[in-house]
């Protein structure tokens, strides 16, 4: 089944590649891009733009900076999740530091999640 996207989303998605943030970066080439399961980086998906999807696993990660601790925008992340999840995907959230501080178990735990998707 191929999930929709709005394709004016497209663009915007390519830029967030470019200017992925640091944290993005590290898990990117340094765990997602080698690993034996294809990930996308800044894929589209409905009306979102998420940090990274794996179509097999339906698996989307999100890493999360400062900003994505307000109110507001844990409201916005959890509405988010819903509507994500009514596609039939699963979404895990880290935040900035747990990349930066504990990037072996954030890496272990991704593949985990990814290997419980096919049991």
């Amino acid at each position: 089944m191929s999930i929709e996207y709005n394709k004016k989303n497209i663009s915007l998605a390519k830029q967030l590649r470019r200017n992925a943030t640091p944290q993005e970066n590290h898990l990117w080439y340094d765990f997602l891009a080698k690993y034996p399961i294809r990930f996308q980086r800044q894929k589209a998906i409905g009306n979102f733009i998420v940090d990274f999807y794996c179509h097999k696993a339906k698996l989307v990660i999100e890493i999360d900076g400062s900003q994505h601790f307000s109110e507001d925008r844990i409201r916005n992340d959890e509405f988010r999740t819903e509507i994500l999840e009514e596609f039939d995907l699963r979404v895990i959230r880290f935040s900035n530091n747990q990349v930066n501080t504990n990037f072996r178990g954030v890496c272990e735990y991704i593949d985990m999640i990814v290997k419980s998707s096919f049991d």
